[in-house]
């Protein structure tokens, strides 16, 4: 689907993909809009709330729509018990979504000038925008809303930033965190917020947003179905899977993983091609499934009872995410990361494997 980018890039845009800020459509979720276009009605809505849940499955997007409700309907009273949709053909979609509208901060990893790279982390300096936002009066005396996408991205001193504009909220004003680990943020934060969970999308929610795309899903419905569960409820999942070859990615470092003996080339290969210069969404894919796979089979030992397997698992995956926040951050070579992240693998998946990549 051709579409007019409105909105800034982002350090995770994908190319023919809406940004949240531009995506009139939410799809799945209904109790949870339900819920909360009845709670600002009744005038119960939360100053801050956060939306947590796995990544891709529309959070920021409902915090986008949501946002957009409180600014056309000031008045709680008169607005509808439902969330109602952005309309792209109105002023105030395009505001909201160019990042243009007076009341309504949206706060994410910011570009750097100097690396030509987006930081990996949401700083103090980006959270000190809130207090020069919210000291001037709202332009309509509407609600002003500010977003933080996602607040796992917060380092220590950001969130100590953030938690001292929630002790103090001003009025008409709404906090909305975007969460994918609840357990990241502090716990004071989180005391400070109403918690709000959103949960994976089911398959066919999945298959609609995709057949929007420019990659539509498979006709084969057993392919279909196998998409979606390696999706595992993420819409974002889904169109990396379909449209940047994730697919064969995951294929690949699964089969390496479960190699009997090292397969050299094939690491070689794998490293190839998700270390290009112009292959950093392969490069996140491949990250991603690393740890995917750490995860899964650390739940998998622990539920067998190995709880020793489950602990060294569990450590690799801590070790392979500090990895992979290094590369990013000093920018290291990515074919050597991309090897020893699959050396890591499979050490920690059979520790009688041996051989170097």
């Amino acid at each position: 689907m051709i579409f007019e980018r409105l909105a800034p890039q982002q350090h995770d845009t994908l190319d023919g993909v809406p940004e949240p800020a531009e995506n009139p459509r939410l799809v799945g979720h209904a109790a949870v809009t339900a819920m909360l276009a009845q709670a600002y009605r009744a005038g119960k809505l939360p100053h801050a709330l956060i939306l947590a849940g796995p990544p891709g499955i529309g959070k920021a997007t409902l915090a986008f729509h949501l946002a957009h409700h409180l600014l056309k309907y000031p008045k709680a009273a008169e607005a509808p018990a439902e969330l109602t949709s952005p309309d792209p053909a109105s002023s105030l979609f395009r505001q909201v979504a160019s990042g243009a509208h007076p009341s309504v901060l949206h706060l994410t990893r910011p570009f750097d000038e100097r690396s030509k790279r987006f930081k990996t982390v949401v700083a103090v300096d980006e959270i000190r925008k809130v207090g020069q936002f919210l000291s001037l009066t709202s332009h309509d005396g509407g609600y002003r809303v500010v977003i933080v996408d996602p607040a796992d991205d917060m380092n220590i001193n950001a969130a100590n930033a953030l938690l001292k504009n929630l002790e103090e909220p001003p009025a008409r004003t709404v906090f909305i965190l975007i969460v994918h680990a609840p357990g990241s943020l502090l716990p004071t934060i989180r005391s400070r917020c109403q918690m709000v969970r959103l949960g994976p999308l089911g398959e066919g929610d999945l298959l609609s947003v995709l057949e929007a795309t420019e990659a539509p899903p498979p006709d084969d419905p057993a392919a279909r179905t196998a998409l979606a569960e390696r999706a595992g409820g993420s819409a974002r999942a889904a169109i990396l899977l379909t449209q940047y070859g994730g697919l064969e990615i995951a294929q690949a470092l699964d089969a390496l993983a479960g190699a009997k003996r090292p397969d050299v080339a094939g690491a070689h290969r794998l490293a190839d091609a998700v270390a290009g210069r112009d292959q950093a969404i392969q490069f996140d894919i491949f990250n991603r499934r690393v740890l995917d796979l750490l995860s899964e089979k650390a739940s998998e030992a622990a539920i067998a009872g190995d709880l020793g397997l489950a602990k060294s698992l569990s450590d690799a995956w801590h070790d392979a995410a500090n990895a992979i926040s290094e590369t990013e951050t000093y920018n290291l070579d990515k074919k050597q990361h991309a090897l020893g992240m699959i050396a890591r693998l499979n050490s920690a998946m059979r520790p009688d494997f041996s051989g170097r990549m």
